[in-house]
């Protein structure tokens, strides 16, 4: 453990989820495909939904901006872990720790922000189908975007230059896979009193507000169900919700774990927790919206369809070229 007295680090130490070196090339093994796996099924998602006119509404607009925040969140953490595991120095500058920091900030909060608006617009086309149109128009699912993205930013900036203010001189290894809040906190030898005030007030609003909306959205939502009638109504109404409901579930569950306690308590259970909100919904994500979505799913068939068709006409006229005529 490398000991200094700076108030600037040059660098800090990752320590990983293992420091055992039989583990690292299997856990590259597994955050590889991992990672690959995320790529490809939210860009699929995302041109499945471009690519379909039965696709262009604003359930699955917002669910394509998810798909590519999630593409974002994955990137900022997973590129860094695997050059990690094939090293042995596992060292991030003070400068790139803090950008790590900033962009996992960003695109977690926009993801959280975005599961809302996906909430709002279940909620109205729900109980208000026949004013869905007007008042889910292009104009509000742009502010609700812009929104979703400002607020992030400007939320994450506030924690990195809280962060920047103070200084490490007691060790520079994280105890994490990446430069989270609490593990970089856990470094600082000045006081961490604001940082904490600021965490438990203005974080806590920054991410209850956002699940407050999708209880509340929700709550409604079953009220209406409930007044429906038939039973195929009732299964009708869910269905369109399930998917957001199991992504949401999973999202705020392992947040909820994770950083809903003292950072005193801070352990290394909360690396395993802190993977399934990082990588493991990123990439369950475009399976559980495909799965549960029967638009989507014929969305993602048609696209499949449509790229093997290239593929087939690309490959005969190669064919052609190359016997002549």
């Amino acid at each position: 453990m490398e000991m200094c007295n700076l108030t600037r680090l040059p660098e800090f130490i990752l320590l990983g989820l293992s420091a055992r070196p039989e583990d690292q090339k299997p856990l590259f093994v597994l955050f590889l495909i991992m990672y690959v796996v995320t790529l490809t099924g939210n860009l699929l998602i995302i041109l499945a939904i471009c690519s379909d006119p039965q696709l262009q509404n604003p359930m699955y607009f917002f669910l394509s901006i998810l798909s590519f925040a999630d593409i974002c969140y994955t990137t900022v953490i997973v590129p860094r872990m695997l050059v990690n595991f094939l090293s042995e120095t596992k060292t991030i500058s003070y400068a790139e720790c803090l950008a790590q920091m900033y962009f996992f900030l960003v695109f977690g909060n926009i993801d959280s922000y975005l599961l809302a608006a996906m909430a709002i617009d279940r909620y109205i086309a729900i109980c208000n189908p026949f004013h869905y149109v007007t008042v889910m128009n292009h104009r509000r699912c742009a502010l609700l975007l812009a929104f979703s993205i400002a607020f992030p930013c400007l939320h994450s900036l506030l924690y990195v230059l809280l962060v920047n203010r103070l200084t490490f001189c007691a060790s520079n290894v994280i105890q994490h896979f990446f430069c989270d809040v609490n593990p970089v906190l856990k470094l600082a030898c000045s006081s961490i009193f604001v940082n904490e005030v600021v965490a438990m007030t203005e974080g806590l609003a920054a991410v209850m507000a956002p699940f407050a909306c999708i209880i509340i959205s929700y709550l409604r939502i079953l009220i209406a169900v409930l007044n429906i009638p038939s039973a195929a109504g009732k299964r009708k109404a869910f269905s369109t919700c399930s998917s957001h409901l199991t992504v949401v579930t999973l999202f705020y569950g392992s947040i909820s774990y994770v950083y809903f306690q003292p950072l005193s308590s801070y352990t290394a259970k909360d690396r395993i927790a802190t993977v399934i909100y990082t990588v493991l919904t990123s990439m369950l994500n475009p399976v559980i919206y495909s799965l549960r979505n029967k638009d989507m799913k014929r969305g993602l068939e048609k696209l499949v369809s449509r790229i093997k068709f290239e593929m087939d006409r690309l490959s005969t006229a190669k064919t052609n070229k190359i016997c002549g005529p």
